[in-house]
């Protein structure tokens, strides 16, 4: 694995601290109604993604996650202000602004979505991770899913044939210890959701989901493991989320004390105690950090606040292959 250095510390603490920011802002357009429909946020998850970006080539290898979807589209190295913009239903964004928040997508990044159905992306992973290893590709899949995806029968059904057929894919369960409302210990009789890989005889592990470092560890044996053709592997990455489910969520099956003790281990703040007590940046270097963050959060905000929206017509352009279709309304 790529040593974890001074470099890599400052490299995380920019992308997260801009991840963070750049939800935190979307939280704020929502309120305004500058986003509209549903609207899941990942702050408290960003080590998961840091960690994966440190291990993965991602000039080869492929994300594919749920509709808690921002942040991998970015990492990988989708442009922030095509993801806000297709957020706020404008042309200029990754689907021409037809996709909104839960459907994120970039062949040109591998980035395979952003899935509205929860737990539809887990089949779909090994999907690709097929193709790469029928095609000699080379690449391996990180198939994201959350805690409460992994009770879905396809899941059963996926991790049989990934093993069967000894896959490149990478199984990661964000697992922020609540499905919407429901917690972990309320969907099944015990709480190791990695175990789930016992049984088809797949590597599995917990992993501490709030340290970067620990997700890089992780995630880089898994991903050698996939790429030497010996198979997936199932990492139980466990995290918490510090805004709701969605922005609808009220929230209330969990206390307010709870979600202040998991501050505590904030990712981004563990990041930046090491820089600290590391003395890898002064004070003045962090705070040029703060700024460009503030300042390329400003710039996706404008950017998508100026794009037009899409023409009504391209609703049936990406519907129908048919050109000459004949009951398209426009034609009636």
């Amino acid at each position: 694995m790529k040593k974890i250095d001074k470099d890599v510390y400052l490299k995380w603490y920019e992308e997260m601290l801009f991840w963070r920011k750049f939800e935190d802002k979307l939280a704020a357009v929502y309120i305004q109604q500058k986003v509209r429909g549903f609207l899941h946020l990942y702050n408290g998850q960003e080590a998961i993604v840091a960690g994966c970006m440190h291990v993965i080539d991602p000039t080869k290898d492929k994300m594919i996650t749920t509709y808690r979807n921002h942040i991998q589209p970015i990492a990988l190295g989708v442009d922030p202000r095509r993801v806000m913009a297709e957020l706020f239903g404008k042309a200029t964004g990754t689907s021409q602004g037809l996709g909104g928040s839960m459907h994120i997508f970039s062949k040109e990044h591998r980035f395979y979505g952003g899935h509205g159905i929860v737990g539809g992306q887990i089949p779909l992973g090994a999907g690709l991770a097929f193709a790469d290893k029928y095609f000699n590709r080379d690449a391996v899949t990180l198939t994201f899913m959350g805690d409460g995806a992994v009770r879905q029968g396809a899941l059963h059904e996926t991790f049989n044939l990934a093993m069967l057929w000894k896959l490149p894919v990478v199984f990661i369960v964000e697992n922020n210890q609540y499905a919407m409302g429901t917690s972990v210990e309320r969907t099944a009789n015990h709480t190791d959701i990695w175990k789930l890989g016992l049984g088809y005889e797949m590597p599995c592990a917990p992993v501490d989901g709030m340290d970067p470092v620990k997700v890089a560890e992780a995630v880089y044996e898994a991903v050698e493991r996939a790429r030497r053709g010996d198979g997936p592997t199932l990492l139980d990455i466990r995290t918490y989320r510090y805004r709701g489910h969605s922005m609808s969520d009220a929230q209330l099956y969990r206390t307010k004390d709870e979600v202040e003790e998991y501050k505590k281990l904030d990712p981004i703040t563990q990041v930046l105690n090491v820089i600290k007590e590391n003395n890898y940046a002064t004070e003045a270097e962090i705070e040029a950090i703060n700024e460009r963050v503030a300042k390329l959060v400003a710039e996706c905000e404008k950017f998508a606040d100026e794009s037009p929206f899409p023409e009504k017509e391209v609703l049936y352009d990406v519907v129908y292959e048919q050109e000459n279709y004949p009951f398209l309304p426009h034609k009636l």
